[in-house]
Parts: structure tokens; C-alpha cells; sequence
């Protein structure tokens, strides 16, 4: 098993998404893990020219373009020797950080992890199995006001994951340790039943 592990939250010690995904991740414990976290270590924005020549659609960009390409390229190459993503995910105005979306912009490239065909786009980066640890102060997860847990599976289906997890950590800032041993239950529950039918 190879651990592509990314973690969101810019809060460090009491955040719930990082609580949770390092849980997820010790259950996992394998050789093989690489660790992103996209808050303390963030990326460059991309200036709109670099943002469309990144994906070829048009134009040269900017002086500062190879630089995105090359890191672009890396964060491409841990996607694709994965087999196994966890993503920490809190809700921020009912959506993904801007840290994880600028990631997603740097890893979903037409030609790399994903091509279109006669039928409509494939995915190419042959991961196995997502988690995605959605994090909420009070929005329900799954609920009409979350457009973060769905865009994260319609991401990683794009991308080409077989399997998408979603652990339920909503509600946090009522009662945070209700919240973490319900999202703990469920990631135990999830591995036992994978266990079971390895």
C-alpha cells in the first residue's frame, strides 16, 4: 500500500480533519507514505495566464510558468504512485479550503490524471481507495448547505479512484469529542468491513 496523505486545516493541534486523518492514516501504517499539508506548507497562487497554460489551453503564461509546471509535475507523480489518498478536509463557507482547491488545480491535468474520450473523460491515476475526512463546525455533512464532501468524490472519480470514503466529522463546534468518536467509529467500521473482504 502506498499513502498519499493531504491535510487542509490551518488550525494545527485541536483541528478535527487533521485529528481524524492521522487517526486514519496510523490504522493504514505502511512502508510507503508520503505527507502533504497544504496549510504550512501552501502553494504559489497561479496567475490566470499560468492557470490556463498549466492546462493548455492557451498561451505561454508568465515567467514564473515552469516553476508551476515542475511542481505541478511532482505533486502529479506522488498522485499517481498512490494507491491509497486520504484527504483532511475542512468546510470553509461551505466548501473546500482554498489551499486544497489550488492543489486540485496543480493535480487535474488533461493528458496526466485524466484524458477525454468518445465517451466522456477517464480518470488515469488508478488509486484504489479515497478517504476524505469532512470536517464541519455545524453544517451537516452530505447536507444541502455542503458543497465540499461532493465535490471531493466528484474529484477523485474524475481523477480516476476506484473507491471514495467519506467520514463524517460535521458538527464539531457543539460537541467536538461526540464528533471525532462518531468520524473514529465509522473509519474503524470502513477498515474492518475492507478487512473482511480482502
Amino acid at each position: 500500500m502506498n499513502i498519499l496523505h493531504i491535510d487542509s486545516s490551518p488550525r494545527t493541534d485541536d483541528s478535527v480533519s487533521r485529528t481524524l486523518s492521522a487517526y486514519l492514516a496510523n490504522q493504514l501504517a505502511e512502508t510507503v507514505y508520503n505527507y502533504r499539508d497544504l496549510a504550512n506548507e501552501p502553494f504559489q497562487a497561479l496567475r490566470s495566464e499560468d492557470l490556463v497554460a498549466l492546462h493548455g489551453s492557451a498561451g505561454t503564461g508568465t515567467k514564473a510558468l515552469a516553476s508551476h509546471v515542475a511542481l505541478s509535475d511532482t505533486l502529479i507523480d506522488e498522485l499517481l504512485e498512490a494507491d491509497t489518498l486520504i484527504i483532511g478536509a475542512p468546510m470553509h463557507n461551505f466548501s473546500v479550503p482554498a489551499t486544497l482547491k489550488r492543489w486540485i488545480d496543480y493535480v487535474a491535468r488533461a493528458g496526466k490524471t485524466f484524458r477525454y474520450t468518445e465517451t466522456g473523460p477517464e480518470g488515469l491515476a488508478g488509486i484504489e481507495t479515497a478517504y476524505i475526512v469532512v470536517a464541519t463546525g455545524g453544517a451537516p455533512v452530505g447536507g444541502d448547505m455542503d458543497f465540499a464532501s461532493n465535490y471531493l468524490v466528484h474529484i477523485c472519480k474524475f481523477l480516476g479512484v476506484k473507491t471514495v470514503h467519506v467520514i463524517d466529522a460535521g458538527g464539531s463546534n457543539r460537541e467536538r469529542e461526540q464528533s471525532l468518536s462518531k468520524a473514529r467509529k465509522q473509519i474503524d467500521a470502513i477498515l474492518e468491513q475492507q478487512t473482511a473482504t480482502a
